[in-house]
């Protein structure tokens, strides 16, 4: 779950965010798979090509659906138990100390 909200005031203030002052950006997982403007190709062809099924919300969609992570710190990413319900792989934490999505993806592979 990316932290950031899903209307369009907020996507393009992350936007202007992300080009203008790329340092204080708030969203580790965005900074880790997408550049100013899309998806890395990297990123795009581990996931397009992943036996996994990834599923991609922003934090208001999230909360929305699944209120008992309302007081998470975001970015997150998740794994469905065998209840459907989430369960956090990594934390923010985690995901600010990943230096570069080729990192992620190495993880990733380790635990999907």
């Amino acid at each position: 779950m990316y932290n950031a909200k899903s209307d369009a005031w907020s996507k393009s203030l992350d936007l202007a965010h992300k080009i203008l002052n790329p340092s204080t950006y708030n969203c580790s997982l965005c900074n880790l798979t997408h550049g100013n403007f899309s998806e890395k190709e990297v990123w795009k062809n581990f996931r397009e090509y992943s036996e996994t099924d990834f599923v991609f919300m922003y934090k208001d969609v999230f909360v929305k659906k699944y209120p008992d992570y309302n007081d998470k710190d975001f970015p997150i990413i998740l794994e469905m138990d065998n209840g459907k319900k989430p369960v956090i792989l990594f934390d923010a934490q985690k995901l600010t100390s990943i230096a570069s999505v080729e990192e992620l993806i190495e993880i990733l592979q380790k635990k999907i």
